[in-house]
């Protein structure tokens, strides 16, 4: 699979770097299993275990990597109803406002936007009295101005990153490694 030693800049993430062909390939077997082990991933690749230990070490040191937590379905921890938060804030309070957003437990996740709503949050819920409390706690922080909330009616695409994968494959030279590189 990887046999040139010709190597190809291809993707530049901000401070990480560049990802070659090689990287790709890794990152692509990790999306094909993501319990692969390194000898697992070695074999697959044609490489040497030391060779993808060492590539995994810098994918990991550069950022690409987002998470080693597991995902899990909030449904199953007793939180049915998921929604989105939209929240205008107080723009010189935005550091301390997502510290105390970050201590709530039914926030799983909130993104920074450009625009008219600063502040995105997707929380989970044991039922909608449940939703409205949460809703409550973060309108009580100082600084956040104003609230929408829209209820989560089911998920139409989820968090993928094989497009992009295949994408970054497609549109680089092949670029090659000899066995063990």
């Amino acid at each position: 699979m990887l046999r040139n030693s010709h190597r190809f800049a291809l993707l530049s993430l901000g401070t990480m770097g560049l990802l070659d062909h090689v990287d790709l390939e890794l990152l692509d077997a990790l999306a094909d299993d993501h319990r692969a082990t390194v000898v697992a991933l070695a074999d697959r690749l044609g490489l040497s275990r030391n060779t993808v230990q060492a590539r995994m070490a810098k994918l990991e040191r550069s950022g690409v990597f987002l998470s080693f937590e597991r995902a899990m379905s909030p449904k199953a921890l007793g939180l049915p109803i998921e929604a989105m938060i939209s929240i205008t804030v107080h723009q010189a309070d935005l550091p301390r406002i997502t510290a105390e957003l970050g201590e709530l437990p039914e926030i799983l996740q909130v993104h920074g936007l450009s625009g008219q709503v600063d502040l995105m949050a997707h929380i989970a819920a044991r039922d909608t009295q449940h939703l409205f409390d949460v809703d409550a706690r973060i309108l009580s922080i100082d600084g956040i101005e104003r609230t929408e909330t829209s209820l989560v009616m089911g998920e139409v695409i989820g968090y993928r990153v094989r497009p992009l994968l295949a994408s970054a494959r497609a549109d680089s030279p092949r670029a090659e490694s000899p066995r063990g590189e």
